[in-house]
Order: C-alpha cells, then structure tokens, then sequence
C-alpha cells in the first residue's frame, strides 16, 4: 500500500497531458487539492491517534464542495465526490465531447483498464475478475440474474437484505416459480457462529442460491460473508455478496475474504462519480454466470461480458482513479477508524438516554460507520422530518417489521459540530418529545 507522501506528490502533480491537443486548464480545485497535500504531509500518528485529529480531517475535508448549510447524514445511500474527481469527470466528459467515436472510443475507453488494474490491486484481486457497472444493484442483478434457476428451485436470504435485490428475486418467484426464504437474524448480530448457523439451518435440497449482505443497509451490521461462503461451498451452493455499503468503507482485502463474488456501489464509500460500481467474480466462476445483457459466446470467460451495455460514458469511469486515490492517500485503516470515532461519538452520547437504543453493534468487527438509532415511543418518520425541518439535517427513517429508528452515516467530511448539531437535536427529543 502506498504511503500518505506517495499519494499527496501523485495529488500534487499536475494532470496528464490528454491527446488530441485539448489543453488542461488549472482552476481553483485543483490549487485546493495541492493545498491540502500540503497540510496532510503535517500529520502523522496510527489510525485511532489520527480518527481524533481534527486538525487532518478538516484538511480531508476541504476535498469535497458540500453544503455547509445543512448536515449531510445520509452518506449510505450516495456520497459526495471531492471536487477534483468531479473535475476530473469533466475533463474527460469534454474531451468525449470533441469527436465522441473517436475521442471517447479510441482513446478514453482504453484507458479504463488502468483504473481496472488499480482497483484489483487495492483489493487484492486480478484485474481479470474486475468489472465495472454502474452501482450495486446492477452488479447484483447480473448474479442473481445470472443463475440458471428451475421451477420450484430455492434461493434463500435475510428479512433484512436491500429492498431491491428482493424484488429481483420476486420477479423471479412471479415468473419462473423459483421459491424465496427469508430468515431472521438477531438485531444486532454479534455471534459468527450462530449467524452461521442460521443460514446452514434454512438449507434444503432445493435451495440453489443464496444472498448475504456484507454490511447490512438497515443497521450497517457486518457479516461474516467469509464464513458464510465456506459453509455455502460445503453444500455446493453460490452465495451472492451484497457489499454495497462495504467497500472502502472499513479495511479489508477482498481475496483474503476469500469470497466468490462480490458487488458494490462505487459512489457511497469511495467517494466516485455517481452511477459507478463494481462486480468481482472469482475467475474460475465467471463461465458459470450469464450477462445481465447479451454478450458473444467468445466473452463467455472474459469478465468484461458484464459490462456489454451498448453505449456509456468513458468520464465517470476513468474518475474512479482519482477517488481510489483520495482513498488511499486517507489511507483506509485511518478511514476506517474516524468512522467508528464519529458514530461512537454520537451514540454514546444519546444512550445517556434511557429511552434511546440502538440497534448496531459497536464491537469491533460488527459495524463501522452507518448505525440505527431509535426513540423509544418517536416514530422514526416523524423525527426525521423534524430533524430535516427545523434543524436542516438529513437521515434515513427505517421501518422494519422487527426493529426501526433513523440511519444515521456521516463521512471524513463530516464535522464534529455538525454531529453536535445532530445530537443536541435527538438528544431534545428523547428529553422532551416532539414539538406539538
């Protein structure tokens, strides 16, 4: 892994030169992105010296170009991009512009596989099983889709996994008459084994797939997808890994996971465009999987057939490479560690309350940064619209037929006042009730 002086020189030179003679022109983000290399270089220390040093994640902060006015809470669902991946997005959307068949084809497009190699090194994978779509849920349609499945054949899953990937399931039910069994697992979860075990129970001889979220969006409880991909082996069976809200978000090397697919929405933890995600598909497993759209039969082991679409944008793509460094210059132990600081920041606080519970574990390796926060007699709607109206701050309300509360998911942008405003506000609430 690159060191923090590796990536603040590479965020401090300027941009390569693009073919075809479009010049580059400096602007004020990129004078901003050499600053904050500048200030970076100043601080050192381990991850849980550094998850404190306000001084480093004001620095990290000026990156972005968010509306202070408000305090964004809502970084699962989609994240802000620093302002030089969004410049650097434009630049290449320009530059497609000029002659798209030629600039965006012939030139931009190639260079896709650079960004594929990076990522499948960060990750520790090859760059072989890396494919690009466009979020999560793509990525999971094409392994769910991808599946041969028969009438009466099971897939099996939580009652708390994405809404989205249940109703691809369902479409299923409705038109080939698969079977769809859902478990309950504990609110939070924080017995491997017994999680584990939940899952091997439910198994009958038709079961023929299974979903498990690597980090769950309702609470940002983490599972033991390595675990749960070694017991799905021992009965032959795929387990499809929804890790969404996973990647970059917390440390960790998907091959030594030792998973055999893996799909996540770029644009939440990484900080990429909107609309970029990822599929990994192990490489002796990629034959297996059909395309989401019809790809030839020579592509049938290339991983790049999940990525036949017809025509799409070269721009959002190529800025992954400079949101994956802005990911490594951070340095992903460090990101990993300020996300915890700033959720036990916030929660230890309101669980003064008695009447405040929440429903994510905070031992290490269970969660990271999203949690679910609940008023006991508050109606989760209810207070997030307070939130929203009277205090400008944005959060999830989860209804769920076996817990609910608010989401609640700042970012290394997010400052420590804002989680005051934040925790002023609940903390009113849990004291006082709602306004009439």
């Amino acid at each position: 892994m690159q060191s923090r002086r590796r990536f603040l020189n590479t965020l401090s030179l300027p941009a390569a030169a693009v073919a075809v003679g479009m010049p580059l022109r400096p602007t004020e983000l990129r004078a901003s992105a050499i600053d904050i290399s500048q200030e970076l270089r100043r601080h050192v220390g381990a991850p849980d010296e550094i998850a404190g040093d306000e001084d480093f994640w004001f620095e990290v902060a000026r990156a972005f170009t968010v509306d202070r006015t408000l305090v964004n809470l809502n970084n699962g669902g989609v994240s802000p991009s620093p302002g030089f991946v969004q410049e650097a997005m434009k630049r290449h959307l320009d530059f497609s512009n000029l002659a798209p068949s030629y600039t965006m084809w012939e030139i931009l497009e190639p260079q896709r596989e650079g960004v594929r190699s990076r990522m499948a090194r960060e990750w520790g994978v090859e760059a072989g099983e890396v494919a690009f779509t466009r979020n999560a849920s793509e990525s999971l349609q094409i392994m769910q889709f991808g599946i041969d499945l028969a009438r009466g054949d099971e897939v099996l899953t939580t009652t708390q996994d994405y809404g989205r990937m249940i109703t691809t399931f369902n479409q299923r039910v409705r038109r080939e008459g698969i079977v769809l069994k859902q478990i309950q697992i504990p609110v939070p979860a924080e017995d491997v084994s017994r999680i584990v075990r939940l899952f091997e129970d439910a198994i009958t001889p038709r079961t023929k797939a299974i979903l498990a979220s690597h980090m769950i969006n309702l609470t940002g409880q983490i599972l033991p997808v390595t675990e749960l991909t070694a017991m799905a082996r021992r009965h032959g069976i795929p387990l499809i890994i929804d890790g969404a809200h996973a990647l970059a978000h917390f440390d960790f090397s998907l091959g030594a996971l030792d998973v055999d697919n893996y799909s996540s929405s770029l644009h939440k933890w990484l900080f990429a465009p909107h609309g970029t995600g990822l599929l990994y598909v192990r490489r002796d497993k990629i034959p297996e999987v059909w395309p989401l759209m019809a790809a030839p039969e020579r592509m049938d082991t290339d991983i790049r057939k999940f990525e036949e679409i017809g025509t799409h944008p070269a721009a959002n793509y190529l800025a992954i490479g400079e949101a994956l460094t802005f990911h490594q210059g951070i340095g992903p132990k460090r990101k990993d560690a300020r996300l915890v600081y700033l959720r036990d920041y916030w929660a230890n606080t309101l669980l003064e309350n008695d009447n405040v519970r929440l429903h994510t574990s905070q031992k290490p390796g269970f969660a990271c940064g999203i949690a679910n926060v609940e008023v006991l007699g508050v109606a989760p709607n209810d207070l997030r619209d307070y939130l929203w109206r009277q205090h400008r701050i944005i959060t999830v309300s989860i209804n769920h037929a076996e817990f609910q509360g608010l989401r609640v998911s700042p970012s290394v942008y997010t400052t420590i006042s804002e989680l005051d405003r934040f925790v002023d506000a609940v903390d009113h609430v849990a004291k006082h009730g709602l306004p009439a």
